[in-house]
């Protein structure tokens, strides 16, 4: 999913009450919104910490499952493909769908075959197959990606964004807890029915492939955007590639010409770093402590998501009360510190009290990191002809860390035990908050010029 953008170019015409508030919400094509919401943020798990918990109870080493991040790479790479989305035709769907429409019917039915070829598989016997499904999985489920928030983009009026937007991630973040607490008890009660716990994982995948159905459904019943015609005219106009050149030079040579550009790329890069070091292992280390899988649906992504809700509101708040640079002092200390909550389960043992503790510390501390940095990257586009490839670029860089730095961590979790491991989740925020420094002291901040969230 591409990071929601906080800021606006506009603000919103104040309600003339609360009936007016809620109205827009249940306006067609807000609620059209809100079910390819749903069907973005399905897969996401599927092919991350739902899959780690399965790997894991089928005794797959750490070593393995660390390198397993690594199938994230099409989230971190779509923005190489998203023109070839806009400038050609799918045979059949186009014409009998639209352009937006069928690229939408056509990449949701490529993921649930991705998702059904993902739930054959069999961790204990054939993790490359294993790998290999998930990251089918992940590179159709970032294909829709791209169609979903052009089609919001294009489909909704200015006066119905905001409320798009809101009810985009909300019931993205819904699609999320169903792919990791839905599956995880569904897979517990196929289980509880006498077959093998192999099958009950290849049936909860196969129920979630059959969920992605919501979006194609939803796909059918919408309609094609007015400003789709529009732009399919504008896309014949030069090649594809061409363009993504052209976009991706111009944003990059923008970029590099600003002072300390490339200390700011590295602090891009390491500033979530510390959350997805820790996170990579965080299935894994629940499951090790002794908790079942219904501990993990429960407390991690039930109780999780509330605690990120919770923390989403105070990042808000942080960054609206604190000058950017103060801001992210803020949220980079605090996500870092939130490790050692883990570090005090991991010597405390089995105690869902102590897990909710600890999954609340350290999703709240994230979700208020989250906001703040997505405030930064805002703040880092200010070209109007750059904006939407610089802002692609940076969210892509920023994924860097989740996806290939955190790829060792199982090895050093192998290495230094549990507890050492968090400790260690801890001191790798140290380079982003040194270059944090770098760039207050070098003026960085002022020249941004103030940030509005």
């Amino acid at each position: 999913m591409t990071a929601p953008d906080a800021t606006s170019s506009a603000a919103p015409a104040p309600a003339t009450s609360w009936r007016d508030s809620l109205a827009v919400y249940l306006q067609p094509r807000v609620l059209i919104v809100l079910f390819l919401g749903f069907s973005s943020g399905l897969p996401l798990a599927l092919s991350g910490s739902t899959l780690l918990v399965w790997m894991r109870e089928a005794g797959v080493d750490l070593k393995t499952i660390g390198l397993f991040a690594l199938v994230g790479t099409p989230y971190t790479l779509k923005f190489l493909w998203a023109p070839l989305v806009d400038a050609l035709h799918v045979p059949l769907f186009t014409r009998a769908f639209g352009r937006r429409r069928g690229w939408l019917v056509f990449s949701q039915l490529l993921l649930i075959v991705a998702i059904l070829l993902l739930a054959m598989t069999d961790p204990a016997r054939s993790p490359f197959y294993v790998a290999l499904g998930a990251l089918l999985v992940a590179a159709t489920s970032s294909t829709q990606d791209i169609v979903v928030d052009a089609f919001r983009v294009e489909s909704l009026p200015e006066s119905e964004q905001a409320a798009g937007m809101a009810a985009y991630v909300a019931a993205y973040r819904i699609g999320m807890l169903i792919s990791t607490a839905g599956a995880l008890f569904m897979v517990s009660g196929f289980e509880s029915t006498g077959i093998t716990r192999t099958s009950a994982w290849m049936w909860g995948y196969v129920v979630m492939a059959a969920m992605v159905l919501i979006g194609t459904i939803t796909a059918l019943v919408a309609t094609e955007p007015a400003q789709s015609a529009r732009a399919d005219a504008a896309t014949q106009a030069a090649p594809a590639f061409d363009r993504v050149i052209q976009a991706a030079v111009g944003a990059f040579s923008e970029f590099l010409t600003r002072k300390d550009a490339l200390v700011a790329l590295a602090f891009v890069v390491l500033f979530k770093f510390t959350d997805a070091f820790s996170g990579t292992m965080t299935a894994p280390f629940v499951i090790d402590l002794g908790f079942t899988r219904n501990d993990y649906a429960a407390i991690v992504k039930g109780v999780g998501l509330a605690a990120t809700l919770v923390g989403g509101f105070a990042g808000g708040f942080v960054a609206r009360r604190y000058p950017l640079a103060a801001s992210l002092w803020i949220g980079g200390i605090v996500q870092a510190l939130a490790n050692l909550s883990f570090s005090w389960l991991a010597v405390v043992g089995t105690s869902q009290w102590a897990l909710a503790f600890a999954i609340c510390a350290e999703n709240f501390t994230s979700a208020i990191g989250t906001v703040i940095f997505v405030a930064y990257l805002s703040a880092l586009c200010q070209n109007p002809l750059h904006t939407a490839t610089q802002y692609a670029l940076l969210t892509a860089l920023a994924a860097v860390g989740r996806t290939y730095l955190s790829s060792g961590a199982g090895f050093v979790a192998a290495a230094t035990g549990w507890p050492m491991f968090f400790v260690i989740c801890v001191l790798v925020a140290i380079p982003s908050l040194v270059l944090l420094a770098w760039l207050q002291k070098r003026g960085h901040f002022d020249a941004l010029g103030p940030v509005r969230v």
